[in-house]
């Protein structure tokens, strides 16, 4: 459960004394790749996931992807690690009996009218998809470090607003492999929100490259009116969840930042009600903090749902299809 670090978007003293730390980390990744012998199911499978570690908008494109292709008549199942969540499955996640402390933030909101399998291995999780017959094509959320399962299709999201950082690998910087190598694993690459590093131009030419948006459902904010807000979040980027709220008219009292996929704890609670009392506030936070909330506290916290958008979202669709459909024929 990490927080992004501030050295992560400069070249300075502090990022350059972890290289030597990097240097083990890509040996690491490098040995795990290397003595993997990947499953190869026989549905298709699209990995959705990111070059950096922190958060790109990977989950909420695993959801309109899964949308997408049900209205086109598939059946996808989406397979997640379940980070934060203590059942290692493989697991279908039931909204009715599971919580987040269980199979995680994520994958509990996936599971909102859709097929979503916990597995910490991977493999394991796919052959438990074949298995029950129901489904016709994987989606895998946040599966290009795990080489334990073949791909038809790999698509990268990156934040548009800090793209690669400073292009280094963790620890002295965000990539999780080095940009290169990890940019010729993708079939598509996505930039959620506005480019403000120009990374489109640095992959435009090797990669499709496709611009999205998160949409918040504005009608929160109008129906809370001038009333002082309390936001908090502890997700990969609480400072952009920040800025919509902003963005939408909300009046921010209060801002509290926590690490991705923090475990709210009755100590965290209590403070962040005496803080709303404080401020004469309403607490609001994001749909993903809002799963980890305990049901009794969810009543009293406004959530803030988004929906992804894709620009040339059926160029963008076709060129998955194309890519599934070969798979498959190659399998």
């Amino acid at each position: 459960m990490i927080r992004t670090p501030d050295h992560w978007n400069h070249r300075g003293p502090l990022a350059i004394s972890l290289l030597p730390l990097t240097l083990i980390w890509r040996a690491a990744g490098m040995l795990r790749r290397l003595s993997a012998r990947p499953y190869r199911p026989p549905l298709p499978v699209i990995c959705i996931g990111n070059l950096t570690a922190g958060g790109t908008g990977k989950t909420p494109l695993v959801g309109w992807l899964a949308d997408r292709l049900s209205e086109k008549g598939k059946t996808p199942a989406i397979l997640t690690m379940g980070y934060g969540g203590n059942e290692t499955g493989p697991l279908w996640v039931d909204p009715e009996n599971h919580d987040a402390a269980a199979c995680g933030d994520e994958p509990l909101m996936l599971a909102d009218g859709r097929d979503v399998m916990v597995a910490r291995d991977r493999a394991a999780g796919a052959r438990a998809i074949v298995a029950g017959g129901r489904h016709d094509i994987i989606i895998m959320d946040d599966g290009m470090q795990n080489p334990g399962l073949a791909r038809d299709v790999t698509i990268g999201v990156f934040d548009g607003a800090t793209g690669i950082g400073n292009g280094w690998v963790i620890p002295a910087g965000p990539l999780r492999l080095p940009f290169e190598s990890g940019l010729a694993e993708l079939d598509l690459a996505v930039i959620n929100g506005e480019d403000e590093t120009g990374l489109a131009a640095t992959i435009a030419g090797r990669k499709a490259v496709f611009a999205a948006t998160l949409r918040p459902q504005a009608s929160i904010i109008e129906t809370l009116g001038d009333v002082p807000l309390l936001a908090f979040a502890g997700i990969g980027r609480p400072a952009r969840f920040f800025r919509t709220l902003e963005s939408l008219g909300g009046n921010l009292a209060k801002t509290l930042s926590f690490a991705d996929h923090h475990p709210y704890s009755q100590q965290d609670l209590t403070q962040l009600q005496e803080d709303a009392q404080r401020y004469g506030a309403e607490m609001i936070t994001t749909q993903k903090d809002w799963m980890r909330l305990p049901p009794d506290w969810r009543p009293r916290v406004a959530m803030l749902p988004v929906t992804m958008e894709i620009e040339n979202e059926a160029d963008f669709l076709a060129r998955v299809s194309r890519q599934t459909d070969s798979g498959a024929a190659d399998g």
